[in-house]
């Protein structure tokens, strides 16, 4: 871990470190971007020397086992096959043409770009937004900011775009297999539920699960290659809550030479009291968690609020020395961590993104028929209803959905056999069980009854709990060890996805159930699969995971897209060369036009990006945009409002504006002229001929 850890304060610190001087700058150049890649450096050299990673030692052999079993290079394997395919063509050049490997990535990968050129071109920070006249750059840009100081450093783009995705790849790798051994790498690569098994009916390998009717899409396609900030949050995410478990509960699941090949009796045993009495001394030192932590808002957002909840779940169980900790590390972030949510919501003015949604996405569009077909066709009223529900969470988490419902049950028993009253133990209050009990049963009942009276079933769900409790001493506790603590944090992340809409798109929610998922794996393995015989464990894993091994490898075999043409992109880069990089252009909106490929603020961008980014009122600015590019009568007031400074006719323009009576042609002096476009000014008017 002393690697990672390494790696990941020096993109944070060089990130932090520019945004901090392109706001005293006023933008970012070659040297800013050069001091803040040399304080990255210093921090991580310091990070490497106060990493804590002991080396486990294998009795057998006398020396370290951790990476010596099948299973590992196996899945070292895959993810290195799915690494090279998908970041090494991530944006490759084919002949006139720039293309990308992944149809996910379309529009995210435009976005994208136009954000690293963005902070490339020296705008002063914080940004304009690029895609948006009104507004601020509102997007956790930390990865793209540290492409854009690539740039700055003079490193290609596409290069920029391939290291750092291997590189990203390789420690969440490293960091998925420390948290949980070759089976939550496995989970990561191979997520899904059995809509992959329409193999075995076509025998072709394609992505089965990008279709608009699943929602629980393939984590590797659908979200490590298209959100960027994933490829720092889940990396670092990971090692916070490896540092956590190993400081709160001393040696956890997969934290050594246990491996989804092997077993080791001696991991499984119960955690020692004196482990559990006292607060360990960690991994991290705590500078390192802190900017680990404090920082992730400026990267991916729902990652931050996952790691909140976990540390208020630990909080909640824990004694008073580990409250005493993670209450000072909130205390600590809080400043930072809101400095940094200000900067990437307009100054706080974005508008709150939780929304009460309860069911995620199992009655929206689409996603409600994962078949394709309409429901009720046997039943009516609630049984239809239930047959949708149980249909979507079946087909899109195929049989991982009892195997946690067993795995849950398994956690309980054992809390429940082993209750104890001692108070300093890390332990749950027994009269906490019926309500914990009461609220998931009002939580899951909540999308199937519409109407606010189905609160009259809290008797229901609290009483038969209530009076069991109530048989026992009111004094007693249930002992909380790393397995149920971490469930419980799982719990809490899923069901607050579950019932609220944490972004304007309801798919995003997946940001926060693939944290609830990355928690449970390695407890799913060693407290249960493991125990069981190694065939039926075998199946087991075939069972959760050959579905999402068709989608990842079929979505993999797709032969590229064509994303722009490098000829237009670079005749519109020379074209823009010389104009002000604060100025605004009047564009057809659409994901890959040449002016955002240049980094170039237009009026409006793609309207799904304006729509998720929470801009659901830009439908006067985009009449106003196209009375402007018609060339109606008021076009210049329409310009004016806009805060336009140049008119950028092109291919795009043509083919979407074909009445225009472009009457700036007459009137407006040209600031550029290429075959891809014309760019006329607004400020200087035409010479007489």
């Amino acid at each position: 871990m002393k690697g990672l850890s390494a790696g990941l304060i020096f993109f944070s610190c060089s990130v932090v470190c520019a945004v901090l001087l392109g706001l005293v700058a006023g933008g970012l150049g070659f040297w800013t971007a050069s001091f803040s890649v040399l304080i990255g450096v210093l921090a991580s050299i310091f990070s490497y020397f106060a990493t804590f990673d002991p080396r486990v030692i294998s009795p057998a052999t006398g020396s370290s086992s951790r990476y010596r079993s099948l299973p590992f290079w196996f899945m070292a394997g895959c993810f290195t096959l799915f690494a090279v395919r998908s970041f090494c063509w991530l944006l490759y050049i084919d002949g006139p043409e720039f293309r990308i490997q992944s149809v996910n990535n379309l529009g995210d990968l435009s976005l994208h770009i136009a954000y690293m050129k963005t902070f490339a071109n020296g705008i002063a920070l914080w940004p304009d937004n690029p895609i948006y006249v009104f507004s601020k750059l509102r997007y956790p840009v930390g990865v793209d900011l540290f492409n854009g100081l690539l740039l700055l450093l003079h490193i290609d783009l596409i290069r920029g775009l391939v290291w750092v995705g291997l590189l990203a790849s390789l420690a969440t790798f490293y960091a998925l297999y420390r948290w949980g051994g070759s089976f939550a790498v496995a989970g990561f690569l191979f997520n899904g539920g059995v809509i992959g098994l329409r193999f075995l009916h076509s025998f072709q390998f394609q992505d089965y699960q990008g279709t608009n009717t699943i929602a629980w899409k393939s984590i590797p396609l659908a979200m490590f290659v298209t959100q960027r900030g994933l490829l720092y949050a889940i990396p670092a995410g990971l090692l916070l809550l490896w540092h956590w478990r190993e400081k709160f509960f001393g040696k956890g699941p997969a934290s050594g030479n246990i491996d989804a090949g092997q077993k080791d009796s001696s991991a499984t045993e119960s955690i020692p009291a004196e482990l559990v009495r006292r607060s360990r001394p960690g991994h991290l030192p705590f500078w390192v968690e802190l900017i680990l932590y404090g920082s992730m808002p400026l990267f991916h957002v729902h990652t931050f609020l996952a790691l909140s909840v976990v540390l208020i779940c630990l909080f909640a169980l824990g004694n008073w020395r580990i409250r005493v900790y993670t209450g000072a590390l909130a205390a600590a972030a809080f400043v930072p961590a809101t400095f940094f949510v200000w900067l990437i919501t307009d100054h706080l003015q974005a508008r709150s993104m939780l929304k009460w949604q309860p069911g995620w996405v199992q009655s929206l569009g689409d996603f409600a028929h994962p078949l394709g077909h309409p429901h009720g066709r046997f039943a009516t009223g609630m049984l239809a209803t239930l047959d949708r529900v149980l249909e979507f969470w079946f087909i899109n988490f195929g049989f991982f959905v009892p195997l946690i419902i067993a795995f849950i049950v398994v956690l309980c028993l054992r809390a429940w056999r082993g209750q104890t009253t001692e108070q300093s133990r890390l332990a749950l209050p027994i009269l906490a069980v019926p309500v914990l009990l009461t609220v998931i049963g009002l939580a899951l009942v909540a999308p199937i009854l519409t109407s606010w009276w189905y609160l009259l079933l809290i008797p229901v769900f609290a009483l038969p709990p209530t009076a069991f409790v109530f048989l026992h001493r009111k004094d007693q506790r249930l002992p909380v060890d790393a397995p149920l603590a971490f469930t419980m944090a799982a719990a809490a992340i899923f069901f607050l996805a579950y019932l609220f809409k944490t972004a304007p798109w309801e798919w995003d929610n997946t940001k926060l159930i693939l944290w609830a998922y990355f928690l449970v794996l390695p407890f799913v393995w060693k407290d249960l699969i493991a125990r069981w015989d190694r065939s039926v464990g075998t199946a087991a894993c075939i069972a959760l995971f050959a579905s999402g091994f068709v989608s990842l490898f079929g979505g993999l075999a797709n032969p590229g897209y064509g994303l722009a043409n490098r000829k237009e992109v670079a005749e519109v880069g020379a074209a823009v060369r010389n104009l002000p990089v604060e100025a605004r252009f009047a564009a057809y909106p659409t994901w890959g036009h040449p002016l955002l490929l240049q980094g170039r603020k237009v009026v409006l961008g793609y309207p799904g990006h304006l729509w998720t980014q929470g801009f659901d009122n830009y439908h006067q600015e985009e009449a106003k945009l196209g009375r402007l590019m018609r060339g109606e009568s008021d076009w210049r007031q329409a310009a004016e409002a806009l805060k336009v400074r140049y008119i950028f006719w092109g291919r795009e323009e043509q083919t979407n504006y074909p009445t225009s009576k472009r009457p700036w042609e007459q009137v407006l002096a040209k600031a550029a002229s290429v075959p891809s476009g014309t760019i006329y000014d607004l400020e200087q008017k035409a010479l007489p001929p």
